[in-house]
């Protein structure tokens, strides 16, 4: 087990154990605790009272954060014809046609999003084993296989997160920056919360939000109060 920093300690020395707190006070402890030099990510851990491996307890969505993530998005388009000329022209940092396929097969990946029509997903399947882990792979379920390509782009642009339940019911997701207000933290807090809460499954039974901790990239968590969801 690793050392544990005096900063480290300082910083969980601020936070009343076994408490949970209320979004907007966590919020402001966050600012409090989170002691790195660098601009650390604000991040989400939900514990949900689910059972993924059933197809009908699996809980998966996405929404945009009203203050987005606080870095550029780099979004790859997928297409052919007229659409590569939209694709460009509504923001996309790449549009390629069926050539991309094979650059990435060779090992390009400098994009951290994925936008493919619905008539390139022939070719685009043929990545399933190498985006689908990093999940880069598209999905019309997320919004990310569709000829609508100006909104699909701009939603990414604008910080549209996907939130996913792992294996042990734990869904990990980026809010935004340190350097964010506490308005704009709070805000994309809720609204995640709020999709996560939308999202439940019908088939879940008993408390649906278990746990809920608030942290930064290297901070210690705060638990949340999120009995409101």
């Amino acid at each position: 087990m690793g050392k544990i920093g005096k900063k480290y300690k300082a910083a969980a020395a601020l936070i009343e154990a076994g408490k949970s707190y209320p979004i907007s006070e966590a919020v402001g402890l966050l600012k409090k605790v989170a002691y790195a030099q660098f601009d650390e990510t604000v991040e989400l851990t939900l514990n949900l009272g689910v059972n993924p491996k059933y197809a009908d307890q699996m809980v998966r969505g996405t929404t945009v954060l009203p203050n987005g993530l606080g870095k550029k998005v780099r979004v790859l388009v997928i297409a052919q014809g007229e659409k590569i000329k939209e694709a460009e022209a509504a923001g996309a940092d790449y549009a390629m046609g069926e050539e991309a396929v094979a650059k990435i097969q060779g090992g390009w990946l400098d994009f951290d999003a994925m936008i493919a029509t619905p008539d390139m997903m022939k070719e685009v399947g043929k990545l399933g084993k190498v985006l689908g882990p990093r999940g880069l792979m598209p999905n019309p379920k997320l919004g990310t296989v569709t000829f609508d390509l100006s909104k699909a782009i701009s939603d990414l642009k604008a910080g549209k997160v996907e939130f996913r339940v792992d294996k042990a019911g734990i869904i990990h997701c980026p809010l935004g920056k340190k350097s964010f207000s506490e308005e704009q933290i709070n805000g994309n807090l809720t609204a995640l919360l709020e999709a996560v809460a939308r999202a439940k499954p019908a088939a879940a039974k008993g408390k649906y939000m278990k746990s809920a901790y608030l942290s930064t990239t290297m901070s210690p968590s705060i638990r949340l109060d999120v009995s409101a969801f």
